[in-house]
């Protein structure tokens, strides 16, 4: 049964470590996670663009798919399904298909305008007992069509938006989408303490969670993260492995490439990689 991420998140600001949101694409990807949580003893949360969601068919399709897998599995760890950087209408639909949480990115409109709209989707997603998740400052980069530019939040407009009653804060400290680059300048701890500092106790999301190294990574959970995205590396290692696959030429007998082996060593790769950041992140045996 999918649970709202706020009790899960609540617990690992406390706990000083961290929950992994890793995005699913289809049904290898969110087998591989499950499972892995599972192992792990790890609360999970599982992501899903706007542009993810369309490709699964639609966001009734994907609840379907996480809900039967979450009983087929025998799957107890606490699983929350969660839009990511949805827009204003995307978050309505999710609400209504059954996700068990919502993020709602306004971060590309002026404050006053995503102040009111993040109070309007508060109160309508706690009306259903789910969980919401706002963004302040844009996060670099791009993934699935949404475009930031990095910049670091203001930590008086985060403030504004935490007291709208929220359940977790995305807020930019010089993070970005995909890979990093060499240029890279790195986390603004300087922003991220100040935000702390005037949103007490609220967890804190860090996106872009590929590529940043350990060190910064623990220090961000020291300073109240509690939530740290991560696609891409998932992505990479997904495509190597397959790659790997079929550049082995395992199809010796020239019958086309079965589905199920095709896959199967790219959700081993993921299942790896996802162990490995839930160890980082301190979310192991913590279920």
């Amino acid at each position: 049964m999918l649970v709202s991420a706020k009790e899960m998140l609540d617990k690992a600001k406390a706990g000083h470590y961290a929950v992994g949101q890793f995005n699913i694409n289809n049904l290898e990807w969110t087998k591989a996670i499950l499972q892995t949580a599972q192992e792990c003893n790890s609360p999970v949360i599982l992501g899903v663009s706007e542009g993810a969601g369309k490709y699964m068919t639609g966001y009734k399709t994907v609840v379907g798919m996480v809900n039967g897998m979450i009983e087929e599995l025998g799957i107890t760890v606490p699983v929350a399904l969660h839009l990511d950087h949805g827009s204003y209408d995307h978050c309505y639909k999710c609400i209504e298909a059954g996700f068990s949480s919502v993020m709602f990115d306004g971060s590309h409109y002026p404050i006053e305008e995503n102040v009111a709209k993040t109070k309007e989707l508060v109160a309508a997603a706690h009306a259903k007992g789910i969980s919401i998740e706002a963004e302040v400052g844009s996060i670099g980069g791009e993934e699935d069509g949404v475009v930031g530019a990095g910049e670091c939040a203001d930590p008086n407009e985060c403030k504004a938006v935490a007291d709208l009653g929220i359940d977790f804060l995305a807020a930019g400290i010089g993070n970005i989408h995909g890979k990093y680059p060499e240029n890279w300048a790195g986390l603004s701890f300087e922003t991220l303490d100040a935000i702390q500092q005037l949103t007490g106790d609220l967890p804190l999301v860090l996106h872009g969670g590929t590529g940043i190294p350990a060190d910064m990574i623990k220090k961000a959970i020291s300073l109240g993260v509690a939530k740290i995205n991560v696609n891409t590396e998932c992505q990479l290692s997904f495509a190597a492995a397959t790659r790997e696959y079929i550049e082995a030429g395992k199809d010796k007998e020239g019958k086309g490439f079965d589905p199920r082996k095709l896959l199967a060593p790219g959700a081993e790769a993921i299942k790896a990689t996802v162990k490995e950041k839930m160890e980082l992140f301190g979310s192991v045996g913590k279920a």
